[in-house]
């Protein structure tokens, strides 16, 4: 799959081909639709910021997207949902004060920088993995399934980009 990568901190991003993700247990494949690109992102790569981030990866930090492929334990959700994507991940083992990484984005100290080697890439790409529990329904269409019997009101979504060039919100960059 296509995918814009960092290489190192003060680099371009590259559009480049990289394996797609693979699809285990306590996990959801999601076509990646729209991702932000925040207003400080120049100073993320840059690394002016200094943020823990293990090198090379594909960064982002959230997406909008329709699930491609679910892990046994997902239960919820399903192939085709369209769903908002938190990058948040929080270590299992300390409920009260979990080590915590932004996937694609950050860590803020050594145990998030820990998550980071296995929820390592962010969403600047075709494809993204993330825990069920990292995912949030959407129901774009009043034809949608309804969840748990009851049906949502109708739901839209818009990406602006403001750091590239000549850009409109309907521009694909992969």
């Amino acid at each position: 799959m296509k995918a814009a990568v960092l290489q190192e901190f003060g680099s371009i991003l590259s559009v480049e081909i990289v394996p797609d993700p693979v699809l285990g247990t306590g996990e959801v494949i999601v076509d990646v639709v729209a991702a932000p690109v925040l207003p400080y992102a120049k100073e993320v790569f840059s690394g002016e910021r200094r943020y823990l981030l293990t090198l090379p990866a594909v960064p982002g930090c959230g997406a909008v997207g329709r699930v491609r492929a679910v892990g046994p334990d997902a239960t919820q959700l399903a192939v085709g949902d369209w769903v908002l994507c938190d990058p948040t991940v929080r270590s299992r083992d300390n409920v009260v004060n979990p080590d915590i990484t932004l996937q694609g984005w950050s860590a803020r100290d050594q145990g998030g920088v820990r998550l980071q080697r296995y929820f390592h890439d962010g969403p600047f790409a075709e494809q993204i993995e993330f825990r069920p529990r990292m995912l949030s329904a959407l129901v774009l269409s009043r034809r949608a399934r309804p969840r748990n019997g009851v049906r949502s009101s109708p739901f839209w979504c818009r990406t602006v980009v403001y750091s590239q060039p000549n850009c409109r919100p309907e521009r694909r960059f992969l």
